[in-house]
């Protein structure tokens, strides 16, 4: 899981350099994108779990956005608008997507939260950053109009609630959610699922 967070924090981070360099924001407008994208779902979650935010008490994340803006700046990925189609991008950011859905669940479990704090931080966890970079930068969220991306986090977040309350939280079934969650979310993407929509 700590690997699957790390890819999805490169992952995330790059989906908001992608963002900020297509609506022309300079360095600090871009790293705040990124930094945003990649870890604000997370400092929303400890926030609300009542704990010190974990990218205020490890470098590693900060570090990680620091060093994507940096190679995405020296191999001119802004300039490269086809990246976020690519199968790689995809991959990794359906891992971040599952990851952080995952994480955010089980610290609402330790926070003692009910079935909707539990959703609630799993999505939040998943999405919540991308969710404040599109309402800065005034668009339409992502999450609200991409394939099924935010209801597989709540999707993840209620079968770990579930789980939990049968006793069958461990390694081997997060393992499972993990990547029963992937592709899932790989399906949805390539298949164009989508919500159904008021006409």
């Amino acid at each position: 899981m700590e690997i699957a967070d790390i890819v999805g924090t490169i992952a995330f981070a790059l989906s908001g350099f992608m963002v900020a360099t297509r609506d022309r924001l300079d360095l600090l407008g871009i790293f705040i994108a990124s930094f945003l994208s990649a870890l604000g779902g997370g400092i929303i979650r400890d926030t609300v779990a009542q704990k010190v935010p974990y990218v205020f008490s490890h470098l590693l994340p900060t570090i990680l956005v620091i060093i994507v803006i940096f190679i995405a700046i020296l191999f001119k990925f802004h300039r490269k608008s086809e990246i976020e189609n690519t199968k790689y991008f995809i991959i990794s950011d359906s891992i971040g997507l599952i990851s952080f859905s995952i994480t955010g669940a089980l610290i609402g479990l330790m926070a003692g939260f009910n079935v909707f704090g539990v959703i609630m931080l799993s999505l939040v966890t998943a999405v919540g950053g991308g969710i404040i970079r599109d309402i800065l930068l005034n668009r339409v969220p992502v999450v609200l109009t991409s394939e099924l991306y935010g209801t597989i986090s709540i999707l993840v977040g209620t079968v770990i609630f579930l789980l939990d309350k049968v006793g069958k939280i461990s390694d081997t079934t997060l393992l499972i959610v993990f990547v029963l969650g992937f592709a899932f979310r790989l399906l949805a993407y390539y298949k164009k699922w989508h919500l159904p929509k008021l006409d």
